[in-house]
């Protein structure tokens, strides 16, 4: 599969199969963010893998998180947490802060973000299912987050990855704007 099939292919997977993810793919996927382009190789992530008896305590800081921020929205919490349920592994990563260069810290979380799709990519190839969450389940912007993994003020939430076997689905494509529309030359 050449990279724009990858990139055609991809897709946010929430579903899946109670099949565990072999460390061996892990390993895999962290490698490949690893490669990711940075500002002056400052290698600005770090990663946190949550599995197991973790799940379980996410799922119970997700659940009172979603709980509090939707309190009329029953439905909306349970569907959230759908993901978090059935996924057997998720990853939480950082940035490096860099205290007083704003600019610096922002080329960080920019590297993140390639480190993130190069996961995502490596994810597709191993046969995986792969969702990057930010907003809601993915507790980003919530204090919480920081302290259930133990990061350090130095380090800011980028993205909760959920990974797994996608149970089976069909998928159509979606419509995407031609770049044309959203392209300038100069």
């Amino acid at each position: 599969m050449t990279v724009i099939e990858a990139l055609k292919k991809r897709r946010a997977i929430r579903n899946y199969t109670a099949q565990p993810v072999e460390k061996e793919k892990i390993e895999q996927i962290l490698e490949a963010a690893t490669f990711a382009p940075n500002d002056r190789m400052r290698e600005p992530w770090h990663f946190y893998i949550i599995q197991g008896e973790a799940m379980d305590r996410y799922e119970e800081m997700a659940s009172a998180y979603l709980q509090e921020r939707f309190p009329t929205k029953p439905n909306l919490v349970e569907s959230s947490l759908k993901v978090v349920q059935t996924t057997p592994v998720a990853i939480v990563v950082t940035a490096d802060v860099v205290e007083g260069d704003t600019d610096a810290t922002e080329d960080n979380v920019f590297a993140v973000c390639s480190a993130i799709m190069s996961m995502w990519l490596t994810a597709e190839e191993l046969g995986l299912g792969f969702v990057w969450r930010t907003r809601g389940v993915g507790l980003v912007h919530d204090s919480r987050m920081h302290s259930f993994i133990g990061a350090s003020e130095a380090q800011k939430v980028v993205g909760t990855i959920f990974i797994g076997y996608p149970q089976v689905q069909e998928f159509t494509d979606k419509k995407r704007t031609p770049f044309e529309e959203k392209t300038t030359w100069l």
